[in-house]
């Protein structure tokens, strides 16, 4: 099966430069990509992306940062924007009021739309940022979108030639009572690579199967992803009801009790391929555990 960078690497040029467009609004950043062609890796190409997004001229630029919405109104009908500001849409009307205020006074400052790499973060992030930014120079506004831009290009750049965005299951099972682990916290955080800040995706906690049904998807671009489960909560609520000996449960209880769980929370970080399906079941005991990669 023919992989989809491949596919981009033969493409006709009008054909290339129309799904790059869908990428970033820049004609100058898009011809450079295609006349660089064939790339021999994703990574290739993302660097070809880099390179390119740091040669814009102004007037490039400028066409590049049109091709965006502003932050919390994303264009109808266009589902990139849509999944980019998902963390914006989930909102309250207060903060999307304070986000559209911030957003026409950064607008009447520095005259181009606020950009920033919102995959993956949330409204009071988005704010915060805006508000941080508005002290800023035009110029140092100017060098900050560019980055920002880089990073939504990789994204989208990814997204086409990778294929879709990878995805992530758990289950956790009490091996010391031989049955699913329910009611155990997972948080779920994701970065785009090794330098990247972990970003927070949100939370959920194992069902009566020790199965997280409603994990957070996955932005495009993710690379590694970072579970951590609150053990110390499950122990403190199971002490004591493990279906080991009576002797056994009296004395391991009083000193989960007393000093609280051996370990606290399970923290496990894991690469991932895009367009792949990764489940991470957790196999869990007072004073041990276990990982590993499911099907």
């Amino acid at each position: 099966m023919t992989s989809p960078l491949a596919r981009f690497n033969s493409a006709p040029r009008p054909d290339a430069l129309a799904a790059l467009h869908e990428v970033c609004a820049s004609s100058a950043w898009a011809a450079r990509l295609v006349a660089g062609r064939p790339y021999a890796s994703v990574e290739a190409l993302l660097a070809a992306s880099d390179t390119a997004t740091g040669a814009l001229t102004g007037t490039d630029l400028d066409e590049a940062l049109a091709g965006h919405p502003p932050i919390g109104r994303p264009t109808p009908g266009d589902p990139v924007s849509a999944r980019e500001q998902r963390g914006v849409a989930g909102a309250s009307d207060a903060l999307r009021a304070e986000l559209t205020d911030l957003n026409l006074a950064y607008q009447d400052r520095f005259g181009h739309v606020f950009l920033i790499c919102a995959t993956g973060t949330t409204g009071e992030q988005v704010r915060d940022a805006l508000v941080r930014r508005l002290a800023h120079t035009p110029g140092q506004e100017r060098d900050i979108a560019r980055s920002e831009l880089g990073k939504i290009n990789r994204i989208r750049l990814t997204r086409l030639v990778a294929g879709p965005a990878p995805s992530v299951s758990t289950h956790v099972l009490d091996t010391s009572r031989g049955r699913p682990a329910a009611g155990v916290p997972v948080a779920v955080s994701a970065r785009t690579g090794a330098d990247a800040a972990w970003t927070a995706l949100g939370a959920s906690a194992t069902d009566a199967d020790g199965r997280c049904k409603d994990l957070p998807a996955l932005p495009e671009g993710t690379r590694h992803v970072r579970l951590v489960f609150d053990t110390g909560a499950y122990h403190a609520a199971t002490a004591g009801t493990a279906t080991t000996t009576p002797a056994e449960a009296q004395q391991d209880a009083p000193a989960l009790r007393d000093s609280g769980a051996f370990f606290p929370d399970v923290t496990v970080a894991f690469a991932v391929a895009p367009g792949e399906h990764h489940h991470v079941p957790l196999l869990l005991n007072p004073f041990g555990y276990s990982v590993y990669r499911g099907s």
